[in-house]
């Protein structure tokens, strides 16, 4: 089918460009609505007519005169129709249609696929502070960010993944302080106890582990506890390293990667923050008033100036962040997508204005962001809002405990980003169409139970990219091949928007294309260029839930 199309647009460019120097950049195909009103649809007279100065139907008329003499219109297409004001419906031949099949057949994993673009992209995620487990937000967060990656890679992108955390400052010094006071026998409640402490029993258990001297490893680091209570700074890095390590299994339960793990300190170890600063202050985009040292934002369109050096002589949060984005263009990151809570909303202005007072060539709009709301979670009929382990919120790994790595990551991903959203647990493990993920899941495993009837008769599933496709001529045929020809357009529309959300709405519709065709028409029939046909399109059905589910990062079974 995208062969099709590509010469299909190829011939409409060209007439275009006939009727009017310039126009072939409107050589596009849309998708009618209704499948009654055809398979492809041109606007481009309702574009042309007012440049041309002709009513669009008159353009439409001599677009289609014109479009018909087209070898490839005379090839692929069976009608043309002139609907509405100007609209040109195209009816393609079932030769056509049926061609997706073979496509997919051959291209396999790389259907939809873009070849390589030269270009490098990082994406930074999750990207929590080492003081506790990660909640459900870090596990909506992990989806959308391992989801987005897998979306850019499809369409060519040399793709980084980045785990930054915050390995110093006030929210570690409580961390250390709390889990000192459990070493020392102190306990939330005590008189002794801070209001500001961590309170998760996640806190006594570090303690304990301090006190046995054990050691602890994470992807980045290992640590091993000095056993002495006064040792705030061993605790400190023993407390960070095991909560890392924590991390890690969430991460890895998840079944999610990082290429690298950025560590806040460094950007200060390093000079960087300072450089950054006297970049700054020597492009004369900083002053100083009440002690303090501010940065210019409103020339970049904030909504006001911005604190960058307190009066203390500590940094504002999002200083380090301007030298830390500096490091990603410097890296040869051309591109830079961030995936964080909505409430960090109010830095996206001030650090881009960073960015471009910077004056290192960063172009505007970098970094992208995409910004997604809290989740709740329902079990029982009731919020759950408390974790035995966490003490305050649900965890990513409780979630996963009690449903599946798969259905979390698709629930997940269900939704826009900034949309609420509310995870049903009761749902997500039941067994019936009611479930999303059993739905797409349970089609692809479908599939793979006819072919393997197919396979112990003696079938050979590579015999199948050569069948012929003449059979696939009736409605449910042609539904399902219709979802199949859109995965590549799909892809490359949620890529564009960061909406992998998209992906799961397409899976279900492809899911319901294939039950459908399952429940109208028998497959493994008695004459032969029929069954491998239906065996051809199923197989390729598979194939294309088989790519969608791993862009989401979800397993596709075959048996279920």
């Amino acid at each position: 089918m995208q062969t099709v199309k590509t010469e299909l647009l190829g011939a409409l460019a060209t007439e275009l460009e006939a009727l009017l120097p310039g126009a072939s950049a409107r050589a596009v195909f849309e998708q009618p609505k209704a499948a009654s009103h055809g398979d492809l649809a041109i606007t481009a007279a309702l574009q042309l007519a007012k440049p041309l100065g002709t009513p669009p139907r008159a353009v439409a008329h001599t677009l289609v005169e014109r479009l018909r003499a087209q070898p490839a219109f005379e090839r692929w297409v069976a009608a043309l129709e002139i609907a509405g004001p100007g609209f040109i419906n195209l009816r393609l031949q079932p030769a056509a249609k049926q061609s997706v099949v073979r496509e997919v057949l051959e291209a396999g994993d790389r259907y939809g696929h873009r070849p390589p673009n030269g270009q490098r992209l990082m994406v930074e995620f999750v990207s929590a502070n080492p003081t506790g487990p990660l909640h459900v937000g870090h596990g909506r967060q992990a989806a959308l960010g391992d989801a987005i990656c897998n979306l850019f890679q499809t369409q060519g992108w040399q793709v980084h993944r980045e785990f930054y955390y915050n390995d110093a400052g006030v929210q570690i010094e409580t961390l250390a302080r709390s889990v000192q006071l459990r070493a020392k026998g102190i306990r939330p409640g005590d008189p002794q106890w801070p209001e500001a402490a961590y309170n998760g029993d996640y806190i006594q258990d570090i303690a304990d582990d301090f006190l046995a001297g054990k050691t602890v490893q994470a992807d980045d680091r290992t640590y091993t506890a000095s056993g002495d209570v006064e040792d705030l700074d061993g605790i400190r890095q023993f407390a960070v390293a095991y909560l890392r390590h924590e991390q890690d299994l969430d991460l890895q339960a998840f079944q999610v990667r990082f290429d690298q793990y950025y560590l806040e300190s460094s950007l200060y170890s390093s000079g960087r923050v300072a450089q950054t600063v006297q970049r700054l202050i020597d492009a004369g985009k900083t002053y100083e008033r009440d002690g303090a040292l501010w940065l210019r934002t409103t020339d970049y369109g904030d909504d006001k100036d911005r604190v960058m050096r307190k009066s203390d002589g500590t940094y504002t949060y999002f200083v380090p962040d301007v030298a830390y984005h500096i490091t990603k263009w410097e890296r040869g990151f051309t591109k830079a997508i961030n995936i964080q809570g909505t409430d960090h909303h109010g830095t996206i202005a001030r650090v881009r204005a960073g960015l471009q007072a910077a004056g290192v060539g960063i172009p505007p709009g970098y970094p992208d962001y995409v910004l997604h709301t809290m989740v709740r979670v329902m079990r029982g009929g009731q919020e759950v809002k408390i974790s035995k382990r966490a003490g305050s919120y649900v965890t990513l790994r409780d979630l996963i405990e009690w449903t599946s790595k798969d259905a979390v990551r698709f629930f997940l991903l269900s939704r826009k980003p900034d949309s609420e959203y509310t995870f049903d647990v009761d749902l997500a493990i039941q067994q019936n169409n009611d479930n999303p993920v059993y739905y797409v899941q349970y089609a692809h495993a479908r599939i793979c139970s006819v072919l393997a009837q197919w396979r112990a008769q003696g079938g050979d599933p590579a015999a199948l990219i050569e069948a012929d496709l003449a059979p696939l001529h009736t409605p449910a045929a042609e539904a399902l091949m219709r979802q199949l020809g859109r995965y590549p357009e799909v892809l490359s529309a949620a890529a564009d928007d960061f909406a992998p959300h998209d992906i799961t709405f397409y899976l279900r519709e492809l899911a319901a294309a294939y039950h459908s065709y399952y429940d109208a028409e028998r497959i493994l029939v008695d004459d032969e260029t029929t069954k491998r046909a239906r065996l051809a399109l199923v197989a390729a059905a598979a194939q294309v839930l088989r790519s969608g589910l791993r862009v989401l990062g979800v397993d596709a079974p075959e048996s279920m």
